[in-house]
């Protein structure tokens, strides 16, 4: 599989970092070939958020003005895109196909060649703007995610909190992961007690 990563300058960094650091991992074991896109804020806000150096995963990254990627050509055959965190601007731009960068252009060529484009939305609330330009990306084949964790894994650490959200845009991109314990329903050996009424309405 081939994916590319796009990292917008949305506020929401940890997000970024958890995919690159799987993908680096098991997603290199498991095959899945990842070329990674920053946006030049994106690159400002993993500063301010993180403060280590992307490089050092080894995964491949382009400059956001490179359209000579091999990923801004449909050509290439990429399998799918991911955009984490994308913010409400690259939405929008990418909602009305305004190739300005090469994120813009990798996720415009998504769209033209109907590969899976998932954009995990890091922002709150949506204006009337935004809920638009959701719109036009669902109904031009994208997936619009907000970065909205949950919590019936019970997660215990910061990670295992990002990976309600990682694991699920990956499902989305069809890459196979074990990231979170997955929804079974409630079970007695649950570990706290929940008291239930069923009804046959």
């Amino acid at each position: 599989m081939k994916l590319v990563l796009g990292i917008s300058g949305a506020s929401g960094a940890p997000y970024a970092d958890r995919s690159m650091r799987f993908l680096a991992g098991p997603g290199r074991e498991a095959g899945i070939e990842t070329d990674v896109v920053f946006t030049k804020t994106a690159r400002l806000v993993w500063q301010h958020e993180m403060g280590t150096n992307p490089a050092d995963y080894g995964l491949r990254i382009w400059p956001s003005g490179d359209m000579t990627a091999p990923f801004a050509s449909g050509s290439a055959r990429y399998d799918a895109m991911l955009v984490v965190p994308c913010s409400a601007g690259a939405m929008a731009r990418i909602a009305h196909g305004m190739s300005v960068d090469l994120l813009g252009r990798a996720a415009d060529v998504m769209l033209k060649e109907r590969r899976p484009l998932v954009l995990v939305l890091r922002e709150t609330p949506f204006s009337l703007i935004q809920v638009r330009n959701m719109e036009a990306v669902t109904l031009a084949g994208g997936v619009v995610m907000p970065a909205a964790p949950s919590f019936y894994s019970r997660p215990k650490t910061m990670e295992a909190l990002l990976d309600t959200v990682v694991a699920r845009a990956f499902d989305r991109c069809g890459i196979a992961n074990e990231l979170v314990r997955r929804w079974t329903g409630l079970h007695d050996d649950d570990a706290e007690p929940v008291t239930r009424e069923v009804s046959d309405d």
